[in-house]
């Protein structure tokens, strides 16, 4: 089934690259950040509009999906948890303007999992009745990147409505197969500029011993030190010597997009500051693939 979509906050198109996938048109997108601008328009030869809030939605090509990776930061557990009362959070109003337009058969939405219990779960609550308002029968669940293949434990919150009042979505639990040696490239191709410095490296050494090889190492926020054989979540925000590769250097720009699932096709053309920073703002890209495919099924299962 081809299908057209838009692609709100699209970031660098974690959506767009699950969508080609299955034969996905992209008709409109939008995004404000200049530098993932540019990188969607490289990479997808497509431009992205600016500030959603300043588009019409009665100018907004018709679409069978709405995908939209709203601004988590008033959600999460590592900004403040503001939540409607960061002007970020008001974004999500956005997607329901624009549903109630423009009426797509089905929408996907992302966000963190700390969007299931902020303000006791009445922020949750108001977007399920939001977009119930527009028509939609909506399911929610939070999928965990873990359980789709890629080797970081990155868990959000999926959305997902229909139009059809007679659907009943299940979402997917496959079998995952992630190896973090796949993802990671080779010590001895990688810039010197990755590797950490002598101090950091013999900090990290004193304080912590890996049961893994390879694994990713992890400080928090108070200075604790784990490994695992997979990846902890990317941030955007979050210092560049919080995940060490073996305890000794930085992820590159294409390992943090691979984690992410990005094909090696998409071109980096940024910095490697805003390469990192569009990774971690990213979406699974497998996790959106395979939630596309069962809708994709569902829907076809039921008669117009």
């Amino acid at each position: 089934m081809s299908f057209k979509y838009i692609d709100l906050f699209a970031g660098i198109g974690g959506f767009h690259q699950a969508a080609s996938l299955l034969s996905g048109q992209c008709v409109f997108a939008s995004e404000i950040n200049d530098e993932a601008r540019k990188a969607y328009s490289l990479n997808y030869g497509f431009s992205p509009a600016g500030d959603i809030t300043k588009i019409n939605a009665k100018d907004i090509p018709d679409h069978d999906f709405l995908f939209a990776g709203f601004p988590c930061q008033p959600f999460s557990i590592i900004g403040n948890q503001l939540g409607f009362n960061d002007i970020r959070g008001t974004l999500f109003f956005e997607i329901a303007r624009i549903l109630k337009e423009k009426q797509p058969n089905m929408f996907i939405l992302e966000n963190v999992k700390q969007l299931t219990t902020h303000n006791n779960g009445m922020t949750l609550n108001v977007i399920l009745d939001q977009l119930q308002k527009c028509g939609y029968k909506v399911f929610w669940s939070v999928l965990n990147a873990l359980d789709f293949n890629l080797p970081q434990k990155r868990e959000r919150i999926i959305i997902v409505g229909f139009l059809n009042n007679d659907i009943d979505f299940i979402f997917p639990n496959i079998k995952s197969h992630w190896d973090l040696k796949s993802i990671l490239e080779s010590d001895e191709d990688i810039d010197p500029k990755h590797f950490v410095s002598a101090h950091i490296l013999q900090k990290r050494l004193s304080k912590h011993q890996s049961m893994f090889n390879p694994a990713i190492w992890h400080e928090n926020k108070s200075g604790n030190i784990s490994s695992y054989p997979y990846s902890c979540a990317l941030r955007a925000g979050a210092s560049y010597n919080y995940l060490l590769v073996n305890g000794k250097r930085r992820l590159t720009p294409r390992e943090m997009l691979r984690l992410q699932g990005f094909s090696d096709s998409f071109k980096i053309v940024c910095s490697d500051f805003q390469t990192r920073r569009q990774a971690g703002n990213a979406v699974p890209v497998n996790i959106i693939a395979a939630v596309l495919q069962a809708m994709i099924e569902i829907k076809n299962k039921i008669k117009p």
